[in-house]
């Protein structure tokens, strides 16, 4: 069902980008490019969507889309700081009007007592500001994370799209 919900989301996103005539990247890390798959799955999405990022690795996220490595150091990858700089680097480096970016703990490894199994960041960029949403989904299994990391990034994106008064 999340799946369905995830398509209906990203099938909106689509139409609107398209109509405004900008364009999405993505920049992904526990999600591993499950965003960029969704957006996919719609017949059209090329009208909108550039590409995708799929930055698993830290030296990934520094080398691909310039994410300061003392940032992953000082914060962690899993961090406001990294969405936020991950959202922003793919914008730029793809030179695209929008960016989302998703980093967190997908399980069932590498959660800690300060950063759980099922905390992800979500970041959208565009040229007004860089929105970033911590999420506490809970050790849902891996899967569930992911599946409610992506529901989650596609809900902000169109959020922020259709709030974005300059393409009105």
């Amino acid at each position: 069902m999340a799946a369905d919900t995830a398509l209906a989301t990203g099938k909106q996103i689509i139409e609107w980008l398209a109509a405004a005539k900008k364009t999405l990247v993505t920049a992904e890390s526990c999600t591993g490019g499950s965003v960029a798959a969704t957006l996919t799955d719609i017949p059209g999405a090329s009208a909108a969507f550039y590409g995708g990022y799929v930055t698993y690795a830290n030296a990934a996220k520094s080398r691909m889309i310039d994410v300061q490595p003392r940032l992953i150091r000082d914060f962690g990858a899993v961090s406001n700081q990294v969405a936020r700089a991950m959202a922003d680097g793919a914008r730029n480096t793809a030179r695209a009007d929008y960016a989302v970016a998703v980093t967190g703990i997908a399980g069932p490894d590498g959660g800690t007592e300060k950063k759980p199994v099922g905390l992800v960041y979500v970041a959208v960029s565009s040229e007004l500001a860089t929105v970033v949403i911590e999420h506490r989904f809970g050790d849902l299994g891996r899967e569930g994370v992911r599946q409610a990391s992506v529901a989650a990034a596609l809900d902000l994106v169109l959020q922020v799209i259709t709030s974005d008064t300059t393409n009105r």
